[in-house]
């Protein structure tokens, strides 16, 4: 994968993400469905966003680590204007704050659940939305019992 510097998708008018080189592993697990993140070597501790050292200790030993994809909503909002022309048709949506079970949160969509039923403290799990052949975004639905 290379780093991607597009900002709009040309078949969908849905903006994407810049993807920079130290990002990388984390968008190449993405596209495996997996979720990965930094975990540092000394005080193992694992954070997010991606950055070059430890956002605890300041060590800059660490590496990529798999999580578990399983977390508890901690916060949202429901968003009722379309930012863009892609969220149009998608207007009301949620966004929203997962506290993953490692300890990072991730600001996300949450897919698969009626607004109506979003609860501060539901338990989620990982989902992956394909947007592009490259980019696949990391999103949350409720957890399967």
């Amino acid at each position: 994968m290379q780093p991607s510097f597009k900002l709009v998708d040309e078949k969908t008018g849905r903006y994407l993400p810049l993807i920079y080189p130290e990002e990388l592993p984390f968008w190449e697990a993405a596209r495996k469905r997996e979720l990965k993140l930094q975990r540092c070597g000394s005080c193992g501790r694992t954070w997010y966003p991606i950055g070059p050292a430890c956002s605890h200790c300041f060590s800059m030993k660490w590496d990529w680590a798999l999580m578990s994809g399983r977390g508890t909503l901690h916060n949202y909002v429901i968003y009722h204007k379309a930012w863009t022309k892609w969220f149009e048709q998608r207007v009301p949506y949620a966004v929203i704050q997962v506290e993953l079970e490692e300890g990072p949160r991730l600001t996300t969509n949450l897919l698969g659940c009626d607004l109506k039923d979003i609860r501060i403290g539901m338990a989620v799990e990982a989902a992956y939305e394909d947007v592009t052949d490259e980019i696949t975004l990391v999103q949350f639905r409720p957890a399967r019992r």
